[in-house]
């Protein structure tokens, strides 16, 4: 009675025990393929996130991309702008061109009428520093010639000998050169008092001349004057302060020297 009752107890534990492994073999495949479904979403969730970076990539490529096509368009319009005015200005440097070349045309006579009237003057002028003015009025003609020199530098030279003249009548200078006395070469000091005088001095100061403008002529003067002379050409020289200055001038068509006062 006891042995059927153990075997008995057996085969319900294995009637019991037969239903568990029966659900344990079918969840298996439940669970390997939610496994794959979780894999498979991992998969897509990291392809989904690739894609997600690489449009912001490109969304910011493609904004960086506008911010400078709307940079090349402000600079293109800055660009035709400048064109604009560059075919202005061109323009009117073709006008200016031609409009420099009709001066060309006028100019270059005018200024051969400037040399000579100038030659004129110098030649009709106070006879200081004859050698230094003729070759300067030398060069001006001998500068007309040459091609190769614009027209705006000729007319430069041209007024800078001009000014140079004019200078002339504003200052006081002293310079030594040859001047013929008594038939003879000798080295003298030239004093020149704007125009308005022009004094030589030999050097031991034996002999003094003034320049008559109206008779076109030196002239003797008298020793007396020697002092005030060369008083006069030491303030030329700059190795005296400028004053008040006694000389002898040609006055009121006068052949004769008379002491008058020149200021520098």
């Amino acid at each position: 009675m006891k042995l059927i009752t153990s075997a008995g107890a057996l085969a319900v534990a294995a009637l019991v025990a037969a239903p568990a492994y029966s659900r344990q073999d079918t969840l298996e495949p439940v669970v390997e393929q939610a496994s794959s479904i979780n894999e498979s979403a991992r998969q897509s969730q990291l392809t989904i996130d690739q894609i997600s970076d690489d449009m912001q990539e490109r969304l910011q490529q493609y904004k960086r991309i506008m911010k400078e096509i709307d940079g090349l368009k402000v600079y293109t319009a800055q660009v035709e702008q400048q064109i604009d005015s560059q075919e202005s200005e061109k323009s009117d440097i073709n006008n200016s061109i031609d409009q420099v070349s009709y001066v060309e045309r006028q100019i270059t006579p005018l200024m051969l009428r400037m040399i000579d009237s100038l030659e004129s003057f110098v030649e009709l002028d106070v006879p200081f520093l004859q050698i230094e003015r003729s070759e300067r009025l030398q060069q001006l003609n001998d500068l007309m010639e040459r091609a190769n020199v614009d027209v705006s530098e000729k007319f430069r030279r041209v007024m800078e000998a001009y000014q140079i003249e004019a200078d002339y009548g504003r200052n006081i200078e002293a310079y030594t050169a040859e001047h013929e006395i008594d038939g003879q070469q000798q080295d003298v000091t030239f004093l020149r008092v704007g125009r308005v005088a022009l004094i030589y001095k030999t050097r031991d100061g034996e002999h003094l001349g003034l320049w008559n403008q109206e008779t076109r002529s030196w002239e003797e003067l008298d020793s007396k004057h020697l002092p005030a002379v060369e008083e006069a050409i030491r303030i030329a020289r700059k190795q005296l302060a400028p004053d008040l200055l006694m000389m002898p001038l040609f006055a009121n068509k006068s052949t004769s020297s008379t002491n008058n006062s020149a200021g520098q």
